[in-house]
Parts: C-alpha cells; sequence; structure tokens
C-alpha cells in the first residue's frame, strides 16, 4: 500500500464517505485544497453537530494541510464549533446596540432560566449559550438567534415564551 493510499484509508476511518464526497465536490470548485479549509469544517459540524479534534486532523490530512493550519481557522470562524453544543445554539448579541437596549437583563434572565451561562449547555442537551459580538439586526435590537430563528425586541416576556418550560441545569 503506498503512502498516499494509507493516509486515504485513514481518513476514511475517520471521516465518511459521504462526508469526503461532498469535500471533494467542493475541492472541485477552488484551485488550492486549503482554500476549502471552512467548507469542509462546514461539512462535518452539519452532520456531526461540531468537529472533533480527531475530524480535524482527518480533514486537515484530506487537504493536505497541518492540523495547527486548519485549527486556526477553526478557532478564527465564531460559528465552528471545536466541542460538543447543544441541539440549539443560542447565539446571543452582546454588540453596543444591544447594550443600550438593556441586554445584560436579558442575558441574565436566560442565565437563570436555563441554569448556563456563556459556553455552557443545558443538563438536557436542549440549548448553548454563546455570545457573538452582532447579528445585523441594530435596528431591532436586542437581539438573539436560537437555532436558525432569530429573535428580536427581547424582553422578559419572549425569555419566558421561548424557556419557560426549561429545567435549569448545565453542563460545561
Amino acid at each position: 500500500m503506498s503512502k498516499s493510499e494509507m493516509i486515504q484509508s485513514d481518513i476514511g476511518s475517520v471521516l465518511t464517505a459521504e462526508e469526503i464526497a461532498e469535500i471533494d465536490a467542493e475541492l472541485a470548485h477552488i484551485p488550492y485544497r486549503s482554500g476549502a479549509a471552512i467548507d469542509a469544517l462546514k461539512i462535518i459540524q452539519a452532520k456531526r453537530g461540531w468537529v472533533s479534534d480527531e475530524c480535524l486532523q482527518a480533514i486537515a490530512r484530506h487537504l493536505e494541510m497541518s492540523a495547527e493550519e486548519l485549527e486556526g481557522v477553526a478557532t478564527f470562524y465564531n460559528l465552528i464549533y471545536r466541542r460538543p453544543v447543544g441541539e440549539k445554539v443560542i447565539l446571543f448579541c452582546d454588540s453596543v446596540s444591544c447594550w443600550i437596549g438593556g441586554c445584560d437583563d436579558i442575558k441574565d434572565k436566560i442565565s437563570n432560566t436555563l441554569g448556563v451561562d456563556y459556553g455552557e449547555t443545558t443538563a438536557d442537551n436542549s440549548y448553548t449559550l454563546l455570545p457573538v459580538p452582532c447579528l445585523g439586526a441594530c435596528d431591532r435590537a436586542p437581539v438573539m438567534m436560537v437555532g436558525d430563528d432569530l429573535v428580536t425586541h427581547l424582553d422578559e416576556k419572549k425569555i419566558k415564551q421561548l424557556f419557560g418550560k426549561t429545567k435549569k441545569g448545565s453542563t460545561n
């Protein structure tokens, strides 16, 4: 078995054939393999919910990059998750507009209701709370995203409607 075949076999033991095929489809449009780094990370995250160290190393080998280079890409983009997250990620905007609109009190209400702080996941694995610098909806501040849904004009009533029945308790 050649070195190339051994590397491909090693990659195939971590990544699924479907994941590799999706990454290869992206590579067909990019002149440099490393140019597909973000797309490859997003593909794995879409399938698995996050990018483990093992997956990151396999992606790096497939893209002919060092694991350190790919880690730099993964950690630069705050929407690539390098550890497990809940079923829904709450991206809570803490920009100036949201801060002026009272986001600190809203964040405290969310934390108290869910029993989590930034970077933590609820005990039932439903939610992970993460800060973001801006969601681009400053005219409707304070705002957050819950999964794929943008929630605007946040107030205590909306927090109660969204999370009122959720049990407290977090995992770090």
